[in-house]
């Protein structure tokens, strides 16, 4: 892999800004990168879960990366989703995402024809990891979302002897027990990127140093806070820091989750993300209302303003 280095720190798993027809607004990205770039985040993971990727065409998927890729300026890393269940459309986003100068890609497993043995796994993501042969590539483990819980342990232990670019996975899971069998894997060779925003400390106290998250979006001083205070053994600061999290994350579930309730949020600060598309409904003017009211009630802004002034 050309110029590897693990990840570290935050990396937030972006939106995907939409106008009110369901265009994609490439021109907030932009604006949003500069907001990424200023949030000390270390990089972005573009069209995921939480960038409607089910709901995206090819094309769109690739006219997103490009714009991240030239809006990051190298400001930040740019991960490239690569995920679908058609395994060939997998194979051309990886090939663009090299073409684009993505610095990795990443892939979440089919979830309608599930693999249904370790093997099966690696031999759907060998292709797809190859045609980006010089970028790390990352397994996308998610079973709440695809239905998928084989092994992931398993995994990385035998896939990497087939794909020489697997440099880890996206570990969105709250089996910790499997999380820390990865971590310490084969003594540390594999990067985890912890995948639950609300459970940050967890994954840090098992040995993960990065994470991927929603919410790092409009939250990131938090996280980074988090970081700093697990670095200095400060457990006390931590849990205090987490439970802001936790605040939010009931908050964006009382609104139908980390992509509907996260993007209005995303709307709240400034970026313009818009709503999302079918089948995920949008939101109402007394739905933004109650949020904004809701999000007072946390100290939202105030825990924002707080928490930037402990860089």
């Amino acid at each position: 892999m050309k110029n590897y280095q693990r990840l570290k720190g935050l990396v937030a798993a972006t939106f995907t800004p939409m106008l009110p027809n369901g265009d994609i607004h490439y021109a907030v990205i932009d604006q949003y990168a500069q907001h990424i770039a200023d949030s000390g985040i270390s990089g972005v993971f573009v069209c995921g879960t939480t960038g409607e990727f089910t709901s995206l065409t090819t094309e769109e998927r690739k006219l997103i990366l490009e714009h991240w890729v030239k809006a990051a300026e190298g400001r930040f890393k740019v991960i490239a989703h690569v995920g679908s269940d058609n395994q060939r459309e997998s194979m051309e986003l990886s090939r663009h995402a090299a073409e684009t100068g993505a610095w990795g890609i990443g892939s979440i497993a089919p979830g309608f024809f599930k693999p249904s043995t370790v093997r099966d796994l690696i031999d759907f993501f060998k292709p797809v990891a190859a045609a980006a042969a010089e970028l790390p590539f990352y397994y996308y483990n998610m079973p709440a979302m695809t239905g998928v819980s084989l092994s992931v342990a398993q995994f990385l232990r035998e896939g990497k002897q087939e794909i020489p670019n697997l440099a880890g996975v996206k570990y969105t899971h709250n089996n910790l027990m499997e999380m820390g069998d990865c971590i310490h894997l084969d003594n540390g060779t594999f990067e985890v990127l912890h995948g639950y925003d609300e459970m940050l400390i967890c994954g840090l106290a098992l040995g993960a140093v990065a994470g991927v998250g929603s919410t790092y979006n409009y939250l990131a001083s938090v996280y980074l806070n988090i970081m700093r205070a697990m670095e200095k053994g400060d457990l006390v600061s931590a849990r205090a820091f987490q439970m802001q999290s936790i605040e939010i994350v009931k908050i964006i579930i009382k609104y139908g989750g980390g992509v509907r309730g996260g993007k209005a949020i995303m709307n709240l600060i400034g970026i313009e993300c818009g709503e999302c598309r079918p089948p995920i409904a949008p939101f109402d003017k007394e739905e933004y209302d109650s949020l904004r009211k809701d999000l007072e009630g946390i100290s939202f802004w105030e825990n924002k303003e707080r928490s930037t002034s402990c860089k």
